[in-house]
């Protein structure tokens, strides 16, 4: 595993490198020697924040992460990555796909006690053309993150989301 570390407005110390290179030295079990892992390190204010990027043919493992303090931001970005992983195993078993060349065949061979993906409910609802801010009202009134909706403007389907800082997203299909 070959780990490169950034940092954005932070200087990067040998203790941080230790730390990160320490923890996600951790994953080295589940990955091939010659996978990327892309770390960077960023403080905003008095949020310490980390994000590790894997790409493995055709998908990203990734994790964002942040605290108060860097070190807890690293150790808590290793248990994500770990979860996903895990899941991640189960796909790989299921499908067979060809993305198991860059992890160590133990990983993939050892069986997983976690559950299957189950769907345990199924809402149906009618879908009337709407503007993508008043979907973002419909949002709100319905207490949820999301919301599904037909744009009024190209008859597709679309979600918004709320984001960090009171602020939405769109989702458009790309044709």
């Amino acid at each position: 595993m070959r780990i490169t570390i950034t940092g954005r407005n932070i200087d990067l110390t040998d203790g941080l490198k230790a730390a990160v290179e320490d923890k996600l030295g951790k994953l080295e079990k589940y990955f091939t020697s010659d996978t990327d892992v892309f770390v960077t390190l960023s403080v905003e204010k008095e949020r310490q924040k980390i994000e590790v990027t894997i790409p493995v043919k055709g998908h990203i493992i990734r994790s964002e992460q942040v605290s108060s303090d860097m070190y807890v931001s690293i150790d808590l970005v290793e248990e994500v990555i770990e979860r996903q992983l895990k899941k991640y195993r189960t796909k790989l078993i299921a499908k067979k796909q060809s993305a198991a060349d860059y992890f160590q065949q133990e990983f993939i061979d050892t069986e997983t006690d976690e559950e299957e993906v189950r769907i345990v409910r199924t809402k149906r609802f009618g879908m009337k053309p709407m503007y993508p801010e008043d979907a973002c009202v419909q949002m709100e009134l319905s207490g949820h993150d999301f919301f599904v909706f037909r744009n009024a403007e190209t008859d597709e389907v679309n979600v918004v989301y709320r984001r960090k800082g009171n602020t939405y997203g769109l989702i458009e299909p790309e044709c």
